[in-house]
């Protein structure tokens, strides 16, 4: 199935709405997308015509845009561009939702600080079973060797 999927910059418009629905987490925002020019015969940027998409987040995205989103920050959305057309009390509503792929903030107009989510819980890390790291280093000559077995790492090196 051919899918239309776009990169839309723009600023949130409305404090993300977060639900934890039976299928898994989804959160929702509007975004603004406003074209800008220049006006030659002032000479000076003037703003366009605004658009307004309904970004849609699923899963570990939802939870993390709730968490770093507010409303009036830049950001950057990929995702997959769906148009409706409704009729609501003799009107005829046409809307653009994005299913959004990546969101992130967008660092021409500001900075960031990335945070990993929170950890998994430790009681279940633990009755996994865990299963050697492999050995990734080439050794010397060339010759490769069993992947358990691995030299010790020097302590520090100066």
């Amino acid at each position: 199935m051919n899918e239309t999927i776009i990169c839309a910059v723009g600023n949130v418009a409305t404090k993300p709405a977060f639900r934890d629905l039976a299928s898994g987490p989804s959160a929702r925002f509007r975004l603004a997308v406003t074209t800008r020019y220049l006006d030659r015969e002032k000479n000076e940027w003037t703003d366009g015509h605004t658009n307004f998409f309904t970004v849609w987040a699923r899963r570990q995205l939802a939870t993390n845009v709730t968490a770093s989103l507010d409303v009036g920050d830049p950001v950057i959305v990929q995702g997959r561009l769906k148009v409706r057309e409704d009729a609501r009390e003799g009107q005829n509503w046409v809307s653009a939702d994005l299913e959004a792929v990546a969101i992130g903030h967008d660092l021409t107009r500001g900075t960031s600080a990335f945070r990993r989510p929170g950890r998994p819980d430790p009681e279940a890390a633990a009755a996994a079973p865990r299963q050697p790291e492999p050995n990734w280093e080439t050794p010397p000559g060339g010759s490769e060797t069993d992947s358990t077995q691995r030299e010790p790492e020097p302590a520090a090196v100066t």
